[in-house]
């Protein structure tokens, strides 16, 4: 999950009115600092009718899916494609290579597809073929990991890293509200990337209006379950005791729920972040530490096919007045609880 230099965004956040007119908007790899304003979480209708209009053939390029939200990623795009018989989709392999995913989009500007959406491996160094396409009279849709520069992109699409660890603090912050002297720790990602550095601003804010709870430790993981599993242990051993976790990243909470377990612990509550199925399965159950998860929701993928279709037709979003698609879309980093689970269920990715 590389990390991109990053501009300040014009973000355009929806509203939940446009959500329900059909807007769109259903989580670990943005790039961009957010802030704290936010839109809605997600659901599943279009953005635009799905009477057949003008075929549009879309090309979506993306990292190699070696994550469980990676993958996810790539499932929404090709699931959402299928859905409209005028869209055409040219998904590439995928690659962590920024040389080798630059060719494949280049292929696809060759082939001269309508529009593209690519989920660039490293935004700052797929810049130049971002811009390329824009040059050659094909619009992009830039998902989660944005460009350096505006002008490779017609729209961005993508998660609120900052939202994610100020929601998780918040939540954190009300159910330890009225205890005396409570402490938390943090389980987070990848410290060289520039998203780890916001989902831990986004918390640390967060705990600032709760002046009883103070952070005692944190260590960063890998996003892989092999490192939380790891670095999960270590906490445990050097926190004898602390009230409350969280986990940027649901891929590593499994590895993280596996030290608990073999550590005998249940004298706290965890908080997550993405969206797995199998965290959201947990909490359903409810029998363990895991009580809430925070959504980077993979569905972006989709809502960025129902752009680039609505792009090709020239239409706009339903539930808005403009006559074009917005230039940027924040997701909401809704959290999931026992309360709302069955609701975001079905978007729980494997």
């Amino acid at each position: 999950m590389p990390e991109s230099l990053v501009p300040s965004r014009r973000g355009l956040l929806l509203g939940s009115a446009a959500v329900s007119a059909g807007a769109l908007l259903t989580a670990c790899t943005s790039n961009e600092p957010r802030s704290q304003a936010q839109a809605p979480a997600a659901g599943s209708a279009p953005v635009a009718d799905d009477k057949p209009g003008k075929p549009v053939t879309i090309g979506f390029a993306g990292p190699q899916a070696d994550h469980g939200w990676l993958n996810a990623i790539n499932q929404n795009a090709r699931e959402r494609a299928k859905k409209y018989a005028d869209v055409t989709l040219e998904i590439t392999e995928g690659s962590n290579d920024t040389a080798v995913q630059i060719g494949q989009i280049q292929t696809l500007i060759n082939k001269k597809v309508d529009i593209l959406v690519i989920l660039p491996a490293d935004g700052k160094a797929l810049t130049q073929v971002g811009l390329q396409a824009m040059k050659a009279g094909i619009p992009v849709i830039n998902l989660d990991r944005v460009f350096a520069s505006p002008q490779a992109y017609r729209c961005w699409i993508g998660g609120d890293n900052y939202g994610m660890g100020l929601n998780a603090g918040r939540y954190i912050g009300e159910a330890l509200k009225d205890k005396p002297d409570a402490t938390v720790i943090e389980l987070a990602g990848m410290d060289s990337l520039e998203l780890t550095k916001q989902r831990t601003q986004g918390f640390d804010d967060a705990l600032k209006n709760y002046p009883n709870i103070r952070k005692v430790a944190r260590q960063a993981a890998d996003f892989t379950v092999e490192s939380g599993q790891a670095k999960m242990a270590q906490l445990l051993q050097a926190q004898p005791r602390f009230d409350a976790l969280w986990n940027h990243d649901d891929d590593q909470g499994v590895g993280a729920l596996r030290a608990i377990a073999q550590a005998g612990r249940k004298d706290f509550l965890m908080v997550g972040g993405a969206g797995a199925k199998t965290a959201m399965d947990a909490i359903k159950a409810d029998d363990g530490v895991l009580k809430a998860t925070v959504l980077y929701p993979p569905t972006m993928a989709a809502s960025a096919i129902d752009l680039a279709r609505a792009l090709g037709q020239k239409k706009g979003v339903g539930g808005m007045s403009e006559l074009e698609i917005p230039a940027s879309l924040t997701l909401y980093s809704a959290v999931v609880t026992k309360e709302n689970v069955d609701e975001y269920l079905p978007t729980g990715f494997n």
